[in-house]
């Protein structure tokens, strides 16, 4: 009998890993025989924008990114710098619809840091974007982002591409933004469920955030998991504005990926259960939002289940060959899938030929996994060393 239940276990979760491996590929041909192609007019600019722009420590990048959002094509929207334990001694904005903000007390967190930027609002502003102090948004992203909150939506995420290619590892952070900006993003919300929130580039209708942001006080990252499950649970979706760009800086240095990384898997192992939770009231609702957003909450970080699958094909070889042969098959498809996602994308050729360093850009995450227990030594944000930008591509 303890055989018999130790057999069911390991199979139960080789399957619980497993399904992560084909699961995109299933997913993109759902996409490809059911996606519909949405045509949008702009009749008119409803939006009056709080562009909040949040700072922890570093400020290096915050100038260029606030004369970014200067450039934006768009007539109404004033920008709120919050810089939270900041020297803003040399920092200096002429232009009167940038509000540079200096908490008293140290706030460390970026929904008190939204929070404090809501309560010094100097009009009532009806839409609330949220950008990183290292990003560049396009001259047309609040246009792009205003077309889906006309069509009734009241969450939107943008798509974040890479602001820096410069080494390998920004390369491979690039690729894993596009292969999750695919999935997550523009495929999620095509078949019918909500895209996944990003952190940044990213906007709401005002009160859906308020209303958040006076319930939820989140220290540390992931504020952007619980806000999406926040946002699912209630059966509203989150649209994903693929025209709506800003420009990330991607991480350069194996430091900034062991810390940077360190924070995102404590995140998940922090709010997967969310999934759970999606799930359960997907089925008893039926709603396939929350169903389909609730199965992709529960995937752990690509890397994890990617080296679990190696280990499963290993330990297969030895003790069952039709299993073995069946995860060579699965590996396969994901594959496959990260292939579509590529390809189905706009990729730099620096990007392709990164990819030959996947190995090592996965060992320093494993490192990061053992780190996670020291994160409540380390800053809460990332600092980058970059400060040149490539972002001539084109919006459509």
């Amino acid at each position: 009998m303890l055989e018999i239940a130790f057999n069911y276990a390991w199979i139960l979760i080789q399957l619980a890993i497993g399904y992560n491996l084909v699961l995109p590929l299933l997913l993109f041909l759902l996409y490809f025989f059911l996606k519909r192609t949405s045509i949008i007019e702009m009749r008119h600019y409803a939006g009056d924008y709080a562009v909040i722009v949040t700072a922890f420590e570093h400020i290096d990048l915050l100038p260029e990114t606030v004369e970014s959002i200067l450039n934006l094509n768009y007539p109404n929207y004033l920008v709120y710098v919050v810089a939270d334990k900041c020297d803003v001694s040399n920092l200096h904005f002429d232009d009167p619809r940038v509000i540079l903000l200096k908490p008293e007390t140290i706030l460390a967190s970026n929904t008190r840091s939204h929070l404090y930027a809501f309560k010094n609002f100097k009009r009532e502003h009806n839409r609330v974007s949220i950008i990183d102090s290292d990003n560049i948004v396009h001259t047309e992203f609040l246009n792009e982002l205003e077309k889906w909150f006309a069509k009734g939506f009241k969450a939107v995420q943008g798509y974040r591409r890479a602001k820096n290619l410069n080494t390998t590892y920004a390369c491979l952070d690039a690729a894993r933004d596009i292969y999750y900006h695919f999935y997550d993003g523009k495929v999620l919300f095509a078949l019918g469920s909500s895209a996944t929130l990003a952190g940044s580039g990213m906007a709401f209708t005002t009160d859906i955030y308020k209303s958040f942001l006076e319930n939820h006080d989140i220290k540390g990252a992931g504020f952007d998991k619980v806000l999406q499950f926040d946002i699912v649970r209630k059966n509203q979706r989150i649209a994903f504005a693929e025209c709506a760009i800003v420009y990330d800086e991607k991480i350069a240095e194996t430091d900034q990926l062991v810390n940077q990384r360190s924070r995102w898997i404590n995140t998940w192992f922090r709010y997967f259960r969310f999934g759970f939770a999606l799930i359960s009231s997907g089925i008893k609702s039926f709603s396939w939002n929350q169903l389909l957003f609730g199965i992709i909450l529960l995937r752990p970080p690509l890397f994890i289940f990617l080296i679990l699958s190696l280990l499963f094909l290993i330990v297969n070889l030895v003790i069952s060959v039709t299993a073995a042969i069946v995860w060579a098959v699965a590996i396969f498809c994901f594959l496959i899938g990260f292939a579509f996602a590529l390809a189905n994308s706009v990729v730099d050729r620096k990007i392709y030929r990164s990819l030959l360093g996947i190995p090592q850009f996965v060992f320093y995450q494993v490192l990061s996994l053992f780190k996670i227990a020291t994160l409540s030594k380390r800053s809460v944000s990332t600092r980058h060393s970059h400060t040149s930008v490539q972002h001539d591509e084109k919006p459509y």
